[in-house]
């Protein structure tokens, strides 16, 4: 498949470009070079290969949900703008 100039103006003109002509030039064998790669992907032979997700078969690993003292809170609420009852106060986000 080749891409003529034509079809970059025409592009151009669809995304509200306006290009020179180099530019022009310039895109057409870019495209063109992007179009080559994209029909040597579609004739690579996967036949016989599993399709993939990820690169190994694990999925949703959880770890147990344990609640940990922090040693130094007052270290922590350092921090807090303002606190009540050892948390950070914060404003109200909802009316």
């Amino acid at each position: 498949m080749t891409i003529s100039e034509e079809e970059i103006i025409h592009i151009a003109k669809l995304s509200s470009l306006n290009l020179s002509k180099e530019e022009i030039k310039k895109y057409t064998v870019d495209m063109q070079e992007i179009l080559e790669f994209a029909n040597m992907i579609n004739n690579v032979n996967t036949e016989g290969m599993d399709e993939t997700i990820a690169t190994n078969k694990k999925s949703n690993v959880m770890r147990k949900d344990e609640v940990v003292k922090f040693e130094n809170q007052e270290l922590l609420l350092q921090n807090a703008p303002s606190q009540d009852e050892g948390m950070f106060r914060i404003p109200k986000v909802l009316n």
